[in-house]
């Protein structure tokens, strides 16, 4: 395996991240092969490997300049036997055949030190699997050069302004491959791309990112615009009382909230009455204006089109006008559920079961414009952090506004506010959804990535006024 390579620089060298090339799925193949036939020369009938290689290059910046390049390229192999109903995994940054011998002699002492697992299921044989193409070869030769111009660029607009810029820029690209001794190979590739930016003018902040395979598809110098203007038009914030208030959040302040969800949506969870959903499928819970399906396929989702155990993704209505009726389910939670598995498992052995990754919330056609328009009074909503679950079952979450809270009379957006804390039901706020945008992918701090809309919803409960 390649070593870890790492660069830092405080100028605009070319970093090692344009010459760094992932292994063909051929190399990788010979891995798993490896790895498969000295598991059955040490007597182990079962045996699955997954391996994984990433490449990432970053660029950082603060106080309007840039501090850090890093490029890191590594390589892990992770192996899980099962062993008279036994199951073990041990994971290694090492393909010499000695250490994967070792590795293999580790699981299988691992695995005997288990109790018999009587919901342990045969490995799967071969699958077939529905193409997806998310390697951009523009991405993954983005060099420090390039990313180091669009920073500067950002900390020039930040000067000129009399701002402060901080943030990042990064690239990736990375592959799996997921073998076992029944004939199973899945192979999977994507490049990243991800700028973040934060401005502050004074005291006030804004801050706006963007996430895609293609970093074209990601613009650094729109990006920090809109933090700019926001963090100007920030200053001197106004403090409102506590109370319900009609809110327009933005994408990122959409996913920060209904991606604490994703979970709620897996079988096992169901099952073991650890969801919102325990009781309430096939119920309307939700606005009848709100459908939530999971789509590893949809154009602007990453992610690969199998699971952790090598079954097939397959599209998911999970709640369909208001409606939860469907869940994700791994093999076990299906044959447990007398049903097909959805391919959202994770990798065993684990815990949790499955979820799905790739949540699509559908909307609408009102822009986040027009909700401004159209509101009397409310708050607009750039995103929300340090959010945290005070109620499992209601769905009843805390956290707090950040980096642009904005007051809305009269249609139009009047004045900067000081930020508030909130105690608010997902499951309620899904009931109270006025108005949706069209749906796009979004990234925030708080959920992963996912495809949602801006959404405009009434007596949003803001329970107390931060000190910032």
């Amino acid at each position: 395996m390649s070593a870890a390579t790492k660069t830092r620089s405080h100028s605009g060298r070319r970093a090692a991240s344009a010459e760094l090339q992932l292994r063909t799925v051929r190399e990788l193949r010979a891995i798993t092969d490896r790895v498969l036939r000295i598991a059955k020369t040490a007597g182990m009938p079962e045996t699955e490997v997954h391996v994984d290689e990433v490449i990432d290059a970053l660029t950082r910046f603060a106080n309007n300049s840039i501090h850090q390049h890093v490029a890191e390229h590594g390589l892990t192999v992770s192996l899980r036997v099962v062993v008279d109903g036994r199951t073990a995994r041990v994971t290694t940054n090492r393909i010499e055949g000695d250490a994967i011998r070792g590795a293999i002699e580790s699981a299988a002492s691992l695995a005997a030190s288990q109790p018999r697992d009587p919901g342990l299921l045969p490995l799967p044989a071969r699958q077939n699997y529905r193409a997806v193409r998310r390697f951009s070869s523009a991405t993954a030769a983005l060099s420090a050069d390039s990313r180091a111009r669009a920073v500067k660029n950002t900390c020039t607009l930040a000067e000129t302004r009399g701002q402060i810029a901080a943030g990042l820029f990064s690239s990736g690209q990375s592959q799996s491959v997921l073998a076992n001794s029944r004939g199973l190979f899945a192979a999977y590739r994507q490049t990243q791309a991800e700028f973040s930016v934060t401005m502050q003018q004074g005291s006030a902040t804004s801050w706006a990112k963007g996430n895609a395979s293609d970093f074209r598809a990601v613009d650094p110098m729109a990006l920090a615009k809109t933090a700019s203007e926001k963090a100007a038009r920030a200053e001197n914030p106004t403090e409102l009382a506590p109370g319900r208030y009609t809110v327009i959040l933005e994408p990122a302040a959409v996913l920060d909230l209904v991606g604490f969800l994703f979970y709620d949506f897996a079988a096992t969870a169901v099952r073991d009455q650890r969801s919102c959903f325990s009781g309430r499928l096939g119920k309307p819970l939700l606005g009848e204006n709100i459908s939530i399906r999971d789509d590893v396929y949809h154009p602007e989702q990453l992610g690969a089109p199998f699971d952790g155990e090598g079954s097939p993704r397959q599209p998911v209505i999970l709640v369909d006008n208001g409606v939860p009726r469907n869940l994700v389910y791994s093999r076990r939670s299906a044959k447990k559920a007398g049903t097909r598995p959805t391919g959202h498992g994770f990798a065993l052995p684990n815990e949790y079961g499955e979820a799905p990754m790739n949540l699509v919330i559908g909307g609408g056609k009102t822009s986040v414009e027009e909700m401004i328009a159209g509101t009397d009074r409310g708050l607009l909503v750039t995103r929300l952090w340090y959010i945290r679950e005070l109620d499992p079952y209601e769905k009843v979450m805390t956290g707090m506004t950040r980096d642009g809270l904005f007051l809305v009379e009269k249609g139009k957006v009047a004045r900067s506010v000081r930020n508030f804390r909130f105690n608010q039901s997902i499951l309620q706020m899904l009931k109270s959804v006025e108005a949706l945008g069209p749906s796009r992918r979004a990234t925030a701090e708080e959920s992963f990535e996912m495809v949602v809309p801006p959404m405009k919803i009434s007596n949003f409960h803001l329970s107390e006024v931060t000190k910032f």
